[in-house]
């Protein structure tokens, strides 16, 4: 579990600090461009404040020196020394260095001033600036041309310097976020191992509601959990409850087979064992039915289970277990007919499970019928997308208030053969086939109808 904390803690690190360093570098880039910006700027404008001086001082002096505070400036100007070279008018050389940069200068009378170009000088590039202005030198009045120029490399250096220090700026806020966020998510997720810890230490019959404080955050994942909780618990309630009466259902019919085995043993003579073996198999019978019902009644629990969904046609299937079931009737004496559809009713279901509910409809009606029983039909029909069988007989007759009743398990209305399952199979059997089960009120008897949806591109 703490490599899931970790991760999830690595991740949020990840999520909150990738945009912020993507951030970071495209700000640092910007931050770098304008620190070159700033330093062409100032450069420029220190440059421009040399070539002012120089020409006062040579205006001032005609020409012979420099002012002390003009030599300063030209010395250690902006963190970068200025070169300079004057001529005056004629273009006669006045003073500063000889041979200044040759730089692609335009010569035309209407050429900006300042005008600013770069040069290579001695190797080196430089940032290069001319100023022309009238002046007198000697008695002689004319155009002097003042140059200066600075190495580039020193511009360079002052614009890394500005965004050295940037980046370190930036660097140290990322860090302090970095641990920042670090230990905000894991003090945040606290109340999640917290609940851990809380649910760690329960016992496995512990099904309870979680009930202690949480965050907003985490209520739907406790809201999950305690649903999972209730669900867990009402399905091992159920599961203990069918068992209980599972057993309950099957320990008379076992030992009724055990006493009549006994009997078969201690018979007088042989008619006597003959009626009795016949009882035994009678009973042997109903014993495997009644596990045969307990089984499917847990299948069907477990809609999963249904495993064996398959198109078929209904109306042919019923027609089938009737065939089997009119013989049984002929037997006791009951009539028996049977309305068939007359058309294909294609249904997409478990052939087995329906198989199961009808033939449990159709011993009900034979079986809790009473003694007033003599007929018995089945009518199958199509209404509103859904393949309906109704099994109607006229014996002591069924309400659809019974419905309740006759729907549980092991319950029955009346006293009679059986173990109460057949009418709680079929009604499970049609929840899971997204079908209904439901008591007809009829003036005489008992109706009860099956319905099955229809399978989709099938005929209504």
């Amino acid at each position: 579990m703490a490599r899931e904390r970790s991760s999830l803690r690595t991740r949020l690190l990840v999520t909150i600090l990738t945009p912020l360093v993507m951030m970071a570098v495209l700000l640092g880039y910007w931050r770098f461009t304008v620190a070159q910006d700033t330093a062409e700027a100032l450069f420029d404008r220190s440059l421009l404040a040399a070539a002012l001086a120089i020409s006062r001082d040579v205006i001032v002096s005609e020409g012979d020196a420099l002012l002390p505070s003009t030599r300063d400036l030209i010395t250690d100007a902006a963190g970068g020394e200025v070169f300079y070279h004057v001529t005056g008018p004629n273009g006669i050389y006045v003073t500063g260095y000889a041979t200044p940069p040759v730089a692609k200068i335009d010569d035309a009378p209407d050429a900006p001033q300042p005008l600013y170009s770069k040069a290579v000088y001695h190797g080196q590039t430089v940032r290069v600036l001319r100023l022309i202005e009238q002046t007198s030198i000697d008695d002689t009045t004319g155009d002097a041309t003042i140059t200066v120029w600075q190495r580039m490399e020193d511009r360079d250096s002052f614009a890394r310097q500005l965004g050295v220090r940037t980046g370190l700026l930036m660097m140290a806020l990322l860090f302090t976020l970095a641990l920042v966020v670090w230990f905000g998510v894991r003090f945040g997720l606290r109340p999640v191992t917290d609940l851990q810890d809380a649910i760690s230490i329960r016992s496995a019959d512990d099904l309870s509601a979680i009930r202690r404080p949480i965050p907003t955050e985490l209520m739907g994942i406790v809201s999950t959990l305690n649903r999972l909780f209730g669900q867990v618990e009402s399905s091992i309630a159920a599961h203990q409850a069918f068992i209980s009466d599972a057993s309950h259902q099957l320990r008379n019919p076992s030992a009724a087979v055990q006493s009549m085995a006994e009997a078969v043993r201690d018979a007088k003579d042989d008619t006597e064992r003959e009626r009795r073996i016949a009882e035994l198999i009678k009973a042997a019978r109903s014993t495997a039915r009644v596990a045969e019902q307990l089984l499917s009644l847990d299948r069907l629990r477990h809609s999963e289970l249904l495993s064996r969904v398959e198109p078929f046609d209904l109306s042919k299937l019923v027609s089938e277990l009737c065939g089997d079931f009119a013989g049984v009737c002929l037997v006791d004496g009951t009539d028996f007919e049977l309305v068939d559809a007359g058309q294909s009713l294609v249904v997409m279901a478990d052939r087995v499970f329906i198989a199961e509910a009808i033939k449990n409809l159709l011993d009900n009606a034979r079986k809790h019928s009473g003694p007033t029983l003599s007929k018995i039909s089945v009518e199958v029909v199509c209404h509103d997308r859904h393949a309906s069988v109704t099994v109607s007989d006229d014996g002591v007759g069924l309400s659809p208030e019974d419905e309740e009743r006759a729907f549980s398990r092991f319950s029955q209305i009346s006293s009679a053969d059986g173990s109460g399952l057949g009418l709680a199979i079929a009604v499970s059997v049609a929840d899971r086939h997204g079908g209904t089960l439901r008591i007809n009120r009829v003036s005489k008897g008992a109706s009860l109808t099956l319905s099955i949806p229809i399978a989709d591109g099938e005929r209504a």
